[in-house]
């Protein structure tokens, strides 16, 4: 069976980034606050997609975490996560034979952080490994995070570096590298005691192998760099106890590809200690300069870079959840979200979608349970 090395990061990338969007802006404004608790707590995800008389790809995962206080000054967290994918990968377009193929794997990963926290600011130190049945990859990383005496104002910046070596199961004797160095900074400002305002820039350079080695006409520059800008709005109504959390995501690369998130939540505190959050977000990107819309031409001489991925299409998604937690006890605490996701080729801003390519659908479910110590 062929891996699905480049299928489970796009779908744990996905997961990430909806989970970034979604914190609130308070615990970044206040993390330079020493935790006076642990905590422990438990996640599970279940994700499908499909696309027309298809179920693609199918995902279970499993991500155990804790954090701990140490003599005030400190706290050292970790998270274990144990992931399953299975299924079929997509179809290149609707008017050409199907690319679709079984595929399994697993992947195991484990992440060590470390913070010591000032008066004024806290210092990160953080590490992270993964391993799948063709892919390693090895990230560390470090943050630092400076306010000013009223704690109003935040500022933020660090930066990564991960060292990925593919080897891939179609050819053992084969290996690849991939180097990818990344860089953040960030301003948090209270602007009232009901408004909260975030402004991040990121870059990113990933060097090495950067092509699918499962994908036929997949041949892709060695080098891709990305910048990418977010904003984020919280802001609290005081009549119904509930806070509006606004964000927006530009990203571009050098690949061509220029994409737009906007992300709406509203989070409402209910009686008898339960909380609802539904959200919308809304995805938009443009095409990569080597898309391919359909197989090339046999006589035809290709080009120095192409691509068939539909990830690298022009496309829009939609994506609408609901999230439900529950206070148990005095520390116990339950949670329950549900996303359906839906993307067309036709809903990209800038136009220019494939017409070919059929319909891409998904739907996740976490659960969850934690604990304060």
């Amino acid at each position: 069976m062929k891996s699905v090395t480049k299928e489970t990061t796009n779908v744990i990338g996905a997961a990430l980034f909806a989970a970034a969007i979604s914190l609130p802006l308070s615990q970044s404004v206040f993390a330079e606050a020493a935790p006076e608790r642990g905590i422990v707590s438990f996640k599970y995800l279940n994700y499908k997609d499909s696309q027309p008389d298809q179920e693609r790809v199918s995902v279970n995962a499993y991500t155990v975490m804790g954090m701990a206080p140490i003599a005030g000054k400190w706290s050292i967290s970790t998270t274990y996560t144990n992931d399953s994918v299975s299924g079929a990968s997509p179809e290149y377009n609707s008017h050409i034979v199907s690319g679709a193929s079984k595929m399994k794997d697993h992947r195991e990963a484990v992440d060590l952080s470390i913070t010591r926290y000032f008066p004024i600011g806290s210092l990160t130190l953080g590490s992270s490994y993964s391993k799948e049945n063709d892919y390693i990859s090895r990230s560390y990383s470090v943050q630092q995070s400076i306010s000013t005496e009223d704690k109003n104002t935040t500022f933020t910046y660090g930066g990564s570096y991960t060292s990925d070596t593919i080897n891939p199961t179609v050819n053992k004797d084969l290996f690849y590298d991939k180097r990818i160095v990344s860089g953040m900074i960030g301003l948090t400002q209270v602007l009232t005691k009901r408004d909260i305002v975030q402004l991040n820039l990121g870059y990113s350079r990933a060097k090495g192998y950067n092509s699918d080695p499962y994908k036929l006409f997949d041949e892709r520059p060695d080098q891709r760099e990305s910048k990418t800008v977010m904003t984020r709005w919280n802001h609290h109504f005081d009549g119904k106890d509930g806070t509006s959390r606004l964000s927006y995501r530009y990203y571009t690369d050098t690949f061509g590809i220029n994409a737009h998130t906007f992300g709406i939540e509203y989070v409402q505190p209910l009686p008898k200690e339960w909380t609802v959050t539904p959200l919308v977000r809304f995805y938009s990107q443009t095409a990569a300069n080597f898309y391919l819309p359909g197989f090339p031409d046999a006589s035809a001489d290709l080009p120095t870079y192409y691509s068939l991925d539909q990830r690298l299409s022009a496309f829009g998604a939609v994506t609408i959840g609901i999230k439900l937690e529950k206070k148990i006890a005095k520390d116990w605490l339950v949670d329950a979200k549900i996303e359906s996701y839906q993307q067309r080729a036709e809903w990209s801003i800038a136009g220019g979608g494939d017409t070919g390519l059929a319909r891409f659908s998904a739907r996740s479910i976490q659960l969850g349970l934690s604990r304060n110590l």
